[in-house]
């Protein structure tokens, strides 16, 4: 069982707040990935629920049970760092048998989990290999299956793939989503990058400031962004956000032309539309016009960033077999049933 529970949580330092009243309920073998700027306190939360930080106000229950002032070692809990935190001068099957060692357990039980936790990670034929010898994935693997022969209550880590590289990072990311499929762990996972986020969890909590902003499924936040935080934090690139003005049944950008509603309501000051559903025709044609700025050529992919004057500049997504070029002028169609509206305090507005 891996069920974990934040109520009213708060952290001080001194008398600075940094975890605002932070109310959470994960699920035993749900895979949660907490993302945000630098400094929103995702990884203060995360060290609060493994115990490396005290909670200041409110309570923490694992399975039920109020571990709040309970110290890490009684929480059950493994906790995978940034660094990977090998000793150099030991082999890979005693860095991830050292944990069972130092707790007395018999030398059989611990080959045995050694074993399989190195047969999930494809680590077998790297057992009596030291860390000099390994390459950086390797390592994090390493560093992983030193937490599962240990059998936690759940998994914390810490922008784990932060050290490796762009390929790596990528490995890696299979390689900790076959994990969590083939143990049915509860795992929460802490990133900067909203793409490990996107591609990895059961449910994305969005924290700014020590707040959560919003939770949900990857599908839910990236089609359904509580707000214009949201809305430009998910999703690669970023949601473009326009001001506008309302009409009786449509809305206008500043310079161009009227467009209709499929969501929100009158009154919206900004509307927000994702790179991809945006429509290029002829100057003169959909909610406004723009200047081809910069082309960024992705292969099957091309970002093309428009500067549409008085509405700002505008990213748009189109076929990598497009042929612009730097100046071209041509008209932006936003497809209205993928606008979104957010009032002037940037909340989205939803259909009534």
């Amino acid at each position: 069982m891996g069920a974990i529970t934040l109520n009213a949580v708060e952290k001080w330092f001194g008398d600075v707040q940094v975890i605002k009243g932070v109310d959470l309920a994960i699920q035993d073998g749900e895979f949660v990935v907490f993302v945000g700027p630098s400094g929103c306190g995702k990884s203060t939360l995360l060290r609060m629920i493994g115990g490396l930080e005290d909670i200041s106000r409110g309570s923490l229950d694992i399975d039920g049970s109020d571990v709040t002032d309970q110290p890490p070692s009684k929480r059950g809990l493994s906790m995978v760092f940034q660094s990977y935190a090998l000793y150099p001068h030991m082999s890979v099957r005693d860095n991830m048998g050292f944990s069972l060692k130092t707790a007395g357990a018999p030398k059989g039980e611990i080959a045995q989990k050694v074993d399989a936790a190195a047969a999930t990670l494809k680590l077998d034929t790297y057992l009596d290999r030291r860390p000099k010898d390994l390459s950086g994935g390797q390592r994090q693997r390493v560093a992983i299956g030193r937490s599962i022969v240990r059998d936690p209550t759940a998994f914390l880590f810490d922008e784990p793939l932060s050290n490796l590289d762009a390929a790596l990072r990528v490995e890696m990311r299979y390689e900790i989503s076959k994990l969590h499929q083939s143990l049915g762990a509860t795992m929460i996972y802490v990133t900067h990058d909203q793409i490990e986020a996107m591609t990895l969890a059961d449910r994305i909590v969005v924290l700014d400031a020590g707040r959560i902003i919003q939770v949900g499924s990857p599908r839910e936040l990236y089609a359904r962004p509580a707000n214009t935080f949201v809305a430009q934090f998910i999703g690669s690139p970023k949601m473009n956000v326009v001001s506008c003005e309302t009409t009786g049944d449509g809305y206008v950008v500043p310079g161009g032309r009227s467009g209709p509603y499929s969501a929100g309501a009158p009154g919206a000051t900004q509307v927000g539309i994702r790179p991809e559903h945006i429509g290029v025709d002829t100057a003169g044609t959909g909610q406004c016009d723009g200047k081809v700025d910069v082309i960024e050529y992705l292969g099957a992919d091309t970002f093309v960033l428009f500067d549409c004057g008085a509405a700002g500049r505008i990213n748009v997504r189109i076929s990598g077999e497009a042929d612009l070029a730097v100046g071209d002028a041509l008209g932006l169609h936003f497809q209205p049933e993928h606008t979104h509206f957010f009032d002037a305090n940037g909340d989205a507005l939803r259909p009534t």
